[in-house]
């Protein structure tokens, strides 16, 4: 069972998906928030695995929340999806440097939703592709969005390839990581590539650690950022 939880100002939202993936039979909503603050109290006293957490809040934004559920050797780290709006851009950008696990719009619909949770809760998916990739092909050429984690240090996927002595890829981490960057799931990838998703998901892991990268989102982020995903576009 997949343990959720909702934060979102709008009870109206927040009412709407929970009916929504309380009908999931591998879904459970555990706790809901109406501001940062409060999503922290009940991300500590429920431990969920997935949070999907609104970006603009009162008290604490979810950019702020998001960085402390994500900061470095914390004990318990879920799995942080931004709901959004298209307008949002500028605050997906910096939340990609906060350590997000994905995107999703508030007005997706159900399927998506549940699909949403399940990618994330599994470590599986960027969550909205056409999202993340709208976002990440602006780091090309806006350079590391502010923030921690993947942007900046001596680890970050942002910077690590412009330094001597940088890790590099194999060939097939590079083409994984390409095909990652433009939003294809692990299942897509292994087919691309003629691989199983375990491979993939080794693969994948070998990367994080290269790079110092928290997640897949990081990981595309360095990809876009360093010119190697987009080639063409």
């Amino acid at each position: 069972m997949i343990r959720v939880l909702l934060a979102d100002d709008q009870e109206i939202v927040r009412t709407g998906m929970a009916m929504i993936l309380s009908a999931e039979d591998d879904i459970q909503v555990v706790a809901q928030a109406q501001d940062g603050l409060q999503a922290l109290e009940q991300a500590e006293l429920h431990r969920p695995d997935v949070v999907l957490m609104d970006i603009r809040m009162p008290r604490l934004d979810g950019l702020d929340a998001l960085r402390h559920l994500t900061r470095p050797h914390a004990a318990y780290r879920p799995q942080v999806v931004m709901v959004t709006t298209f307008d949002d851009e500028d605050y997906l950008t910096r939340a990609v440097a906060a350590g997000a696990a994905g995107f999703i719009l508030k007005d997706s619909g159900p399927r998506l939703l549940a699909e949403a949770v399940r990618a994330a809760a599994a470590g599986d998916s960027l969550v909205s592709p056409s999202i993340t990739v709208r976002l990440l092909r602006r780091l090309r050429t806006a350079g590391s969005a502010p923030g921690t984690g993947a942007a900046q240090g001596t680890a970050a996927p942002g910077t690590a390839a412009a330094r001597p002595g940088a890790p590099q890829l194999s060939p097939r981490e590079r083409e994984v990581v390409v095909l990652l960057a433009d939003g294809l799931t692990n299942a897509e990838i292994a087919t691309a590539l003629s691989i199983t998703v375990g491979t993939v998901k080794t693969h994948l892991a070998n990367v994080q650690a290269k790079l110092g990268a928290r997640n897949r989102v990081e990981v595309a982020a360095w990809a876009w950022r360093n010119g190697i995903a987009g080639q063409g576009t």
